[in-house]
């Protein structure tokens, strides 16, 4: 889990120093473009049928049962598979980019011919995305987090410092998108040469496309998992693109671009529960109920203290970082979404034992369920209440779908029930304190922040494993 945070944290730190730089260099309109096209890079994802996690899955369930040797055939096809399907999808996407330029987004005219080109040199990109993907799963599922972590840091860091380099020399948004599509290569070359120790040759030479059919059931519904959520966190910034314009966008995406850097921590811990649930579910439902206890712990208290800071004193954070034109446009916009992120953060944790034990579809009817009410919802809140609306449906969607995720792993993991029940009045806590602090000034929301955090310490000290507390208080006494 720390390899994982780290890996993510520090190319994180320079993105945040950087952001200003781009802003500058850009401009609001082809800023607004830039988060639209990383918005894009999510989407993507969605090609790979939900064959990567769903591959993580099945060789660590071969792995702890002692089938180890399976696992390259499984690896080749998987591979093989998705580049596939990732051009095809590719080529669907170049296709359908001036439709979204010309039609859907209110690009400015004389901007429309740049964006163009460089959201269709995105587009290219979109195999690039799902290999990478996949080969990180095959490191998650030897738990090769260290190695794979000591290679992506250096080769993230270009991901946020190529597109100044590209805006300095070329003063071009299609050269960022050029720069962006290099570190995904450099990355994808690195993570092969890492899983070539544990899969030799990838498995590409003899594929056992046999082995893919409980992948692509699984991970079809993986797929339209990944698929509704991505939809669910990026549609809101598409309809205000073109419903108010790109100045919008800016001033809502900005803000929720930052909170969901704070996704590095659960993502960091459901990487390292993923393959240790799927391993472990069947010969020892005790020990898996307690990952799901202790990784729900864990992400509260990395979260939690960073979100009461977001919601007491955004404007005070975008002043500071990107100055009083974003404190003015998007400083509400950031503390309802301090206290949506909170939720969403801890959503990874039910969801990943979903996963992990086999039920992808439950997370995937579930998040289709959302789409159909949230999305017509954000759209009318959109309208009636402009960017904070839009912001309003994304936390009250995020907090659904945590308590949603928690009683599907109960109702389809009964071991797990115990564990729910007893997280269920430290979410309360923190959901209403936070919500309480969204429309204080400054000083008040300070004071309510610190009963609240108060609260749940107590609360999550009073659940914790027993052995987790001997052991911090052990440590706290050396």
């Amino acid at each position: 889990m720390l390899w994982n945070a780290v890996g993510r944290g520090v190319p994180l730190l320079l993105a945040l120093a950087l952001t200003p730089v781009l802003v500058h260099l850009m401009g609001t309109d082809r800023w607004g473009l830039f988060t639209l096209a990383l918005a894009l890079v999510g989407i993507f994802g969605v090609f790979d049928l939900g064959l990567g996690m769903a591959l993580t899955r099945a060789v660590s369930e071969r792995i702890g049962e002692g089938r180890g040797a399976e696992a390259p055939a499984l690896v080749g096809a998987t591979l093989w598979s998705l580049l596939g399907v990732s051009i095809v999808m590719a080529a669907l996407a170049w296709a359908v980019m001036p439709l979204l330029i010309g039609r859907v987004l209110l690009v400015p005219p004389a901007l429309e011919a740049e964006a163009l080109a460089a959201f269709r040199v995105l587009a290219a990109a979109a195999p690039l995305v799902v290999i990478n993907a996949a080969l990180w799963g095959v490191l998650a599922a030897w738990q090769r987090f260290r190695a794979a972590n000591l290679v992506n840091m250096p080769v993230s860091v270009f991901y946020y410092l190529g597109p100044v380099i590209a805006l300095l020399a070329f003063d071009s948004l299609v050269a960022v998108m050029v720069a962006l599509v290099l570190v995904r290569l450099v990355s994808g070359i690195a993570y092969a040469a890492l899983a070539w120790r544990d899969v030799p040759g990838l498995g590409l030479a003899r594929p056992g496309f046999g082995l893919l059919r409980p992948l692509l059931r699984q991970g079809g519904w993986m797929s339209l998992s990944g698929a509704l959520t991505q939809v669910l966190l990026y549609a809101d910034r598409f309809l205000v693109g073109a419903l108010i314009g790109l100045t919008a966008v800016a001033f809502y995406a900005t803000p929720l671009d930052l909170v969901m850097r704070m996704w590095i921590l659960p993502v960091a811990v459901a990487q390292a529960l993923l393959p240790a649930i799927a391993s472990s579910f069947r010969s020892a439902p005790e020990r898996t109920a307690l990952l799901l206890r202790r990784g729900a712990l864990i992400v509260a208290g990395l979260v939690l203290p960073a979100c009461l800071v977001i919601v007491a004193g955004a404007e005070w954070l975008l002043w500071l970082w990107l100055g009083q034109d974003f404190a003015q446009g998007g400083g509400m916009v950031l503390r309802i979404l301090g206290v949506g992120i909170f939720f969403s953060c801890l959503a990874f944790v039910p969801g990943v034992l979903l996963d992990a034990i086999g039920r992808p579809e439950v997370v995937a009817t579930f998040s289709l369920v959302q789409a159909a009410v949230f999305l017509p919802l954000g759209a009318a809140l959109l309208v009636l209440m402009g960017i904070e609306g839009a912001a309003i449906a994304w936390a009250a969607r995020a907090a659904t779908d945590c308590a949603g995720r928690f009683l599907l792993a109960a109702r389809f993991f009964p071991p797990a029930k115990d564990a729910g029940r007893a997280l269920l009045p430290l979410l309360g806590a923190a959901g209403v304190g936070l919500a309480l602090m969204v429309p204080l000034g400054l000083g008040w929301a300070v004071a309510i922040g610190a009963v609240t955090l108060g609260v749940v310490v107590a609360l999550g000290w009073r659940i914790a494993p027993m052995e987790d507390r001997a052991m911090l208080l052990r440590r706290v006494r050396a």
